[in-house]
């Protein structure tokens, strides 16, 4: 059985806009992780320098050390937490634009035919 060329070669763009859409969606997860990579490393060091201050020492704006401690714990926490979101999602999206690519070249080496 044959698939007739116009509905192959709908399947085929679809699959390609969705491969294409998909290596778009990488460039940008892997540039938000980077961004957000660069900002848990800002943290950890501010986080450092501020340890090595005196306890009594008001800072950022007179808070005491231990909320200004705590503030930047909780921004690196939940940092990180999206980080490994979009780990996930950039598997995902690995994933499909690896599937799309390996659907086009199963179509093409199958000459059409179901």
């Amino acid at each position: 059985m044959s698939i007739p060329n116009e509905a192959l070669q709908k399947l085929v763009q679809e699959i390609e806009s969705q491969a294409i859409l998909a290596q778009r969606e990488i460039t940008v997860v892997k540039t938000a992780v980077s961004a957000k990579q660069r900002d848990v490393r800002l943290l950890e060091l501010t986080t450092g320098e501020v340890k090595l201050l005196p306890k009594d020492t008001k800072v950022f704006v007179f808070s005491p050390m231990a909320d200004v401690e705590k503030r930047l714990s909780s921004e690196t926490t939940e940092l990180k937490s999206d980080i490994s979101n979009l780990d996930k999602k950039l598997h995902y999206l690995e994933t499909t634009h690896k599937n799309s690519r390996e659907h086009i070249e199963q179509i093409f080496k199958s000459g059409g035919r179901a």
